[in-house]
């Protein structure tokens, strides 16, 4: 539903964090900061409130959402875990990962877009963190965007693109991250599999469990097909402008391109910089790339460019999960 007026966005006060927990207990729909992507949360047990999220965003329901806990002990009232799973959370909670888990009946089918799996996390972000504690709900927060196009990563970019369509927005500041979390489907410990990459890496994962975590492999879901998780669609995190990968942009691919393409380079090109060239990061650290990549993204949307020449990102702890993002980004299936 849109409404006639912009949502507002609030600082993380204590009066304002106790009338938005209110607005969740409600039903409503709240857009929260984490530390990946801002999310629009809405109470995880209530089928209503969370069709409210799909409605907002124009999420297909084969799509599922990520619920958000506060404490380790919740984990058990949503889903079924495991000796595996629970290494994992202790080891990575609060934090960036998401685990895919037998669900539990409390759950909505809504939620799992039908199936008998879970996806849950515990967000590190302070903030988020402390309106959980004080609304005392599990929260299903997919990213607070209109599905399908980039993630937002600032206050600003949900009401820009939901400001019509929401009333709440919690301002945690720029995400510090800036992509979404890795998710394992740990239903199986022995047979562990990231199905989508992050900030947590499966050499990582392995290394914490002593076992061999499949990596990622991309294998894009059908539109109307149910999936196991977010993000697994072809085309995802797109901006309307056209959008061409470039494994390297050497300085005479650069110069080929015409002043109506943006030139989206991973590090600052050793060139005379035109107004149309752009980088992720200066000198080409991963973690700030990452960080930037959604706003530097939903930027050039805005520039009215013919299209957008990007650079994937060189081998890094990284880069499988910014180029996972340009791939789907720049699908026109």
């Amino acid at each position: 539903m849109t409404s006639s007026t912009t949502a507002r966005i609030y600082r993380g006060t204590p009066r304002n964090l106790a009338m938005l927990a209110n607005q969740l207990r409600k039903g409503r729909l709240v857009a929260v900061p984490t530390e990946t992507v801002y999310g629009l949360a809405a109470n995880a047990l209530d089928p209503r409130a969370c069709r409210r999220i799909f409605r907002a965003k124009g999420r297909p329901t084969t799509d599922p959402l990520i619920i958000h806990i506060h404490h380790l002990d919740q984990l058990e009232v949503i889903a079924k875990s495991n000796p595996t799973a629970l290494r994992l959370a202790e080891a990575y909670w609060p934090g960036p990962l998401t685990l895919i888990l037998p669900k539990m009946a409390i759950v909505p089918d809504l939620v799992t877009a039908g199936l008998d799996s879970v996806a849950v996390r515990i967000p590190r972000h302070a903030l988020l963190r402390r309106l959980l504690k004080k609304c005392g709900l599990p929260l299903a927060a997919p990213s607070a965007n209109t599905f399908g196009y980039i993630s937002p990563t600032t206050a600003d970019h949900v009401r820009s693109g939901l400001g019509r369509k929401i009333r709440h927005i919690l301002n945690g500041g720029p995400c510090v991250i800036g992509l979404e979390s890795t998710i394992v489907d740990v239903r199986n410990p022995d047979k562990i599999q990231v199905l989508r990459p992050g900030a947590i890496t499966a050499a990582q994962l392995s290394a914490t469990l002593g076992v061999a975590v499949a990596g990622f492999q991309p294998k894009p879901a059908k539109p109307g097909n149910r999936q196991l998780a977010p993000g697994l669609l072809s085309r995802h995190y797109s901006p309307k402008t056209k959008m061409f990968l470039h494994r390297t942009l050497s300085v005479d691919a650069i110069a080929k391109f015409g002043t109506s393409d943006a030139v989206l380079c991973y590090a600052k090109p050793n060139i005379p910089i035109e107004a149309n060239i752009f980088w992720l990061d200066e000198k080409g650290d991963q973690e700030k790339a990452a960080h930037r990549l959604f706003d530097r993204l939903r930027f050039l949307d805005d520039q009215g460019y013919a299209a957008i020449q990007a650079e994937m990102a060189p081998p890094g702890p990284l880069a499988e999960a910014i180029n996972d993002r340009l791939r789907r980004a720049a699908n026109r299936d």
